[in-house]
């Protein structure tokens, strides 16, 4: 299920086949008449009933049903940059993770076994229709991910609070996983077995670390801008 206007907008321009909308008075009528034209049944409801189901207080005046969209794992193998969450469990976070890193031009995000479903209403509207334009993979042992990776060449980097590299020494211009921990415990053992470095982000306050969205957010961006000057170095020379 999708709520709002920017997320359901984002499904259509992403091509997802919705199938059915429900509007309530008010509701955009170029997104409503954009829904039909896509083949979505649209049905308009009478005043009340929608927020008798939204999962807000005070939704926005559209929802849509629509079918998963998470991919294989397998799709990933030519990605450059991708993002596996382990365990992380506030649906805000999860939502998070997908906009930073679509928005960074990550090739793929990974949400493990015992991640929040990505496709809780909350996580979907905290990617902002990100859901549909960066693939996921909804699923899968965290190690036995990790080691598929690895096979694939992409060096494997924890985020841990504290005892990591500083971020900005890492070189994340080479094929790179940024594995996320839990919100609370970060990475288990098991999976920092996995690992080939760990990094953090350096903290100059009282707080030991960020919260996993937005570690995310500053991870990827980190990567994008130093491949952006490797190829403006390139170009240039």
């Amino acid at each position: 299920m999708a709520e709002g206007v920017k997320v359901i907008s984002e499904a259509l321009a992403a091509r997802v086949p919705l199938e059915a909308v429900f509007a309530a008075p008010g509701a955009p009528a170029d997104l409503l008449d954009r829904a039909a034209a896509a083949g979505a049944r649209v049905h308009e409801l009478a005043p009340g009933v929608l927020e008798r189901v939204a999962g807000t207080v005070t939704p926005q005046p559209v929802m849509a049903t629509l079918p998963y969209v998470d991919v294989d794992l397998e799709a990933l193998r030519t990605a450059a940059l991708v993002v596996v969450c382990v365990d992380v469990r506030d649906p805000g976070n999860a939502g998070t993770v997908l906009r930073s890193a679509e928005a960074a031009g990550a090739g793929g995000v990974i949400s493990c076994n015992g991640c929040v479903d990505l496709y809780n209403p909350k996580a979907v509207r905290a990617s902002a229709g990100a859901l549909f334009h960066v693939p996921v993979v909804d699923g899968g042992d965290p190690v036995d991910v990790l080691r598929r990776l690895g096979d694939w060449g992409l060096r494997r980097l924890g985020t841990v609070a504290g005892r990591g590299g500083d971020y900005t020494s890492a070189d994340l211009t080479f094929p790179t996983a940024l594995v996320l921990g839990n919100e609370a415990s970060g990475l288990p053992d098991s999976v920092v077995e996995s690992l080939d470095g760990e990094i953090t982000i350096p903290m100059a306050g009282r707080a030991d670390s960020l919260n996993v969205g937005m570690a995310a957010a500053i991870l990827c961006f980190e990567a994008a801008r130093q491949r952006r000057a490797r190829r403006e170095l390139a170009s240039a020379t």
